[in-house]
C-alpha cells in the first residue's frame, strides 16, 4: 500500500520528510484533502516505464496473433479508413 503524505508537512519539514517516506515506496501528496501528487524513487520509475513497456509490446503482439494489424503504406491505410 502506498503511504501518504500532506504537502503541508513537506512546507513544514522539506524534503527530507517526503526522503523518509520514500523508503516505503511511492507517496501520495495530500493538497486540500485529495491526493494531488505521487512521488517515487528514480528506480520505481524506471521500472514503471519498463512494465508498461513491455505491456504495450504485449499487446501488440497479441494484436498480430490475431490478425488484428493492416500491413501498408500510410496512404492507403487512410483511405482504407476513410472508405469504411
Amino acid at each position: 500500500m502506498m503511504s501518504s503524505m500532506p504537502v503541508q508537512e513537506i512546507k513544514r519539514r522539506g524534503m527530507s520528510a517526503v526522503d523518509e517516506a520514500l523508503a516505503e515506496g511511492p507517496v501520495q501528496l495530500i493538497k486540500s484533502n485529495r491526493v494531488a501528487y505521487v512521488v517515487m524513487s528514480e528506480a520505481d520509475y524506471r521500472q514503471l516505464m519498463n512494465d508498461l513497456a513491455e505491456a504495450r509490446l504485449s499487446a501488440s503482439e497479441m494484436d498480430l496473433r490475431k490478425g488484428r494489424v493492416r500491413r501498408g503504406e500510410s496512404k492507403e491505410l487512410m483511405k482504407a479508413l476513410m472508405s469504411d
